[in-house]
């Protein structure tokens, strides 16, 4: 498969910038004052233990005492601070994680039915830090729409990092195994359940039949839907263009050039049509 061009065009390579400071250094002068106050609380401890050894011997001396538990508040105190420190890195680096903009999108591409595929996939967008929102898995239709015969469409709705492009995207896909990516933006209310949808849409049109162009809108995720009386001439052959007969005659012609339309999205379609259709004759 051939990798897509990108649209910023020119060549050469960009001038190195000045290197950025070593991010381990503040982590040295850490670790080296850590060390320090180890080994100073050692020294405290062998002192105490010494002169606790000489007043065992005879002497009365409350410095062992003192040097000893100067060491041992030293040593907890170093211990508590690490642990501290450590909580509050992860803290930090939980709520920076959190604050970091993300872009959604939807990302389609062929896939064979074989063990591993799936999983491949999932993994390609874990390697990206992109999160798995929803997952839809369509049957394969037309060679016009599936060259090649595949088996499924897997369509993903993925969280992802919004310094990522959908190149960088295209490429984890293709490397997994997924042929003919197609990925284009998504939306929030795009992670709704899409049987679930399609049956409250089609409660809304058997209660109005009017309301059957809006509730087609929001079931294809496309404005672009146009009503064709039944002498006009429909578009046929195209699996970016969708016709739905409707109850007086005509048709609906739904288009969507970004993303193909799918054969379970036509037949959903045709049933939320056919919810018109009975509320019509019930009418009749």
């Amino acid at each position: 498969m051939s990798e897509p061009r990108n649209a910023a065009g020119g060549g050469g390579h960009a001038s190195p910038g000045p290197h950025p400071r070593h991010p381990h250094h503040r982590d040295h002068g850490v670790r080296s004052w850590r060390r320090e106050i180890a080994e100073l609380a050692a020294l405290f401890l062998a002192v105490g233990l010494a002169h606790v050894l000489t007043t065992l011997l005879g002497h009365r001396d409350p410095g062992p005492v003192v040097l000893v538990g100067l060491g041992l508040a030293l040593i907890l105190g170093s211990a508590a601070h690490r642990r501290l420190s450590a909580s509050g890195g992860v803290r930090l680096r939980a709520r920076v994680r959190a604050e970091q903009p993300t872009s959604l999108w939807r990302v389609r591409a062929r896939v064979a039915e074989r063990p591993g595929r799936l999983a491949a996939l999932a993994g390609a967008f874990a390697r990206l830090r992109c999160n798995v929102l929803a997952l839809q898995i369509a049957p394969a239709g037309s060679a016009a729409m599936t060259p090649g015969g595949c088996e499924a469409l897997d369509e993903f709705i993925v969280e992802a990092p919004a310094s990522l492009t959908p190149l960088d995207l295209w490429r984890a896909v293709d490397r997994a195994g997924g042929a003919d990516a197609v990925i284009v933006p998504a939306q929030v209310r795009d992670l709704i359940d899409p049987g679930i949808q399609a049956l409250l849409l089609g409660r809304r049109v058997r209660d109005d039949p009017g309301e059957l162009v809006a509730a087609m809108t929001e079931l294809l995720r496309t404005a672009d839907i146009r009503r064709h009386d039944s002498g006009e001439t429909a578009p046929e052959g195209d699996p970016t263009v969708m016709t739905v007969p409707v109850p007086d005659g005509g048709v609906l012609v739904a288009r969507r050039p970004d993303l193909p339309f799918t054969p379970t999205e036509t037949a959903r379609a045709a049933a939320l049509a056919a919810a018109a259709r009975h509320r019509q004759w019930a009418d009749e």
